[in-house]
């Protein structure tokens, strides 16, 4: 019998399958010259998807605090916390799109797939974000793997674009095995895949159950992978060097918010009653990320493998909120995630302005003299490195002082001024590339500016950074009822 109330739950997502299964076809059928149509259809289905997660009956459920809902028994999960994840991921979807039209079309790769891969790997990130069931979990992480690992690889005349997707595979493939068998131990112990049964039967008589706590490493282990948390980032900076561009945007944003998301109901929901366990081992990592991405970042040439150690600070200073738990410590992850996405987005359509002589641009000596050869495009970089490195007044500090304030707060000082000493360290490489900007002579003028899709990404991210710090209250509004909702 077909569960009528399930399939009005799931809508968003059952929405976005139907599309992604329409322009599959119609990719296979028509070829590269309906690229840009499918990625019209692709932007079209994440805003019908949004306006079907944010329509009036279930913004009223949000907005009224109402109780988190079911669907398919219990393998997926309703909740204003994986709605506002889903909007993040959305949006981030769409502004990679943006990203792509232009690039591929200089680069001769021009491929129908690219959008309908897009659209299959956010699909698999919405089942993540609300996934209740390990079940669900795993068929999330592996439909949005899948995808991600043919995206890594799309220009496969590329030697560094294949090499990058076969690291990516191979790693993601152990990833899996250790997720699998973690979940292989936590089921076979407390005889459930529900995270709320998990969670009442640790609490019942499984505490000190040698079994669930190495079952919890082994998740955690593949989780750190997923958001490239040391000493699980090894994949990061080869992938993000050699992807495509606006691929390797994707990556750093979407996958992250959404592995994150899972991340936290992981921990908070079936391994709640086990925090004193796990809340060593998220430490580590935070501590671990935040270190090796500010010194690792010290000694990088490229811009795009600087933005991958980068991204391996960033995750440590949102694995410490997701260690401290509670209301206020989803609030600043969340936060945290908003901003980082939309700033890292940016960063990336910068270096997509950047072409000499038809030729893209990936070194971090290719920004010098930017500021005397294109202002505008010079002050949104400088906007966004500020931003990245945490100086007030712009959006970046805001998102590192609440996540420092929410570790003070549950008493991890250590941890606080291991997170200050490691933001100034990697303050020094954004500050560098302000100075190659502003100081040094420029090396030779850039090809003209791509077309309005990369300008748009890059004008609404460092906006996006201004508006944040002039007014702040309607994201924190957004993430203090999202974390409300959460079911843990």
């Amino acid at each position: 019998m077909i569960d009528i109330q399930s399939l009005t739950i799931v809508m968003p997502e059952i929405t976005l399958a139907v599309v992604a299964f329409v322009c599959l076809i119609a990719a296979a059928a028509c070829g590269p010259r309906v690229t840009r149509h499918i990625g019209v259809l692709a932007i079209g289905a994440f805003a019908l998807a949004g306006g079907v997660l944010f329509c009036p009956e279930r913004l009223k459920h949000l907005l009224d605090g109402a109780l988190p809902v079911f669907a398919f028994g219990t393998q997926f999960v309703d909740d204003s916390f994986g709605r506002f994840g889903k909007a993040l991921i959305l949006t981030a979807a769409s502004l990679s799109v943006l990203l792509s039209w232009s690039y591929f079309e200089k680069t001769g790769d021009e491929k129908p797939e690219y959008p309908v891969l897009i659209m299959f790997a956010t699909l698999g990130m919405m089942l993540m974000v609300s996934a209740s069931d390990f079940i669900s979990l795993y068929v999330g992480i592996e439909l949005q793997s899948l995808a991600l690992y043919v995206l890594a690889a799309f220009k496969r005349d590329d030697i560094r674009s294949s090499e990058a997707g076969l690291k990516y595979f191979t790693l993601g493939a152990l990833s899996s095995g250790l997720l699998l068998y973690g979940i292989s131990l936590i089921y076979g112990y407390t005889g459930t895949t529900d995270f709320v049964s998990v969670s009442i039967a640790l609490r019942q008589h499984m505490l000190t159950n040698p079994g669930i706590v190495i079952g919890m490493v082994f998740v955690c282990a593949a989780l750190s992978f997923k958001v490239s948390g040391v000493p699980f980032h090894m994949w990061a900076p080869d992938v993000y060097e050699g992807a495509p561009t606006p691929v390797a945007a994707f990556f750093a944003s979407a996958p992250k918010i959404a592995a994150l998301i899972l991340f936290a109901r992981f921990l908070l929901t079936p391994m709640h009653a086990m925090a004193g366990q796990w809340h060593q081992i998220i430490v580590f990592v935070a501590l671990a990320s935040m270190l090796w991405g500010a010194f690792a970042g010290l000694a990088q040439t490229n811009f795009k493998r600087l933005l991958a150690y980068s991204s391996i600070a960033n995750i440590g200073f949102i694995l410490v909120a997701l260690s401290v738990g509670g209301r206020e410590g989803l609030q600043s992850m969340l936060v945290y995630l908003a901003i980082y996405a939309l700033n890292t987005l940016g960063a990336f359509a910068v270096l997509l302005c950047l072409r000499r002589d038809g030729k893209p641009v990936n070194d971090i000596a290719d920004f010098a003299g930017l500021g005397k050869t294109n202002p505008g495009l010079a002050l949104a970089m400088t906007v966004l490195m500020f931003s990245l490195a945490g100086v007030p007044p712009l959006a970046g500090f805001f998102a590192k002082y609440f996540v420092l304030l929410a570790a003070v707060d549950a008493g991890m000082l250590p941890v606080v001024v291991i997170g200050v000493l490691s933001s100034v360290v990697g303050a020094f490489y954004y500050l560098k590339i302000v100075k190659l900007i502003y100081v040094d002579e420029p090396q030779g003028a850039f090809d003209p500016l791509p077309d309005w899709g990369v300008r748009s990404v890059l004008a609404l991210s460092a906006l996006a950074m201004i508006g944040i710090t002039l007014a702040p209250s309607p994201l924190l509004d957004a993430t203090m009822k999202a974390a409300r909702g959460f079911i843990g």
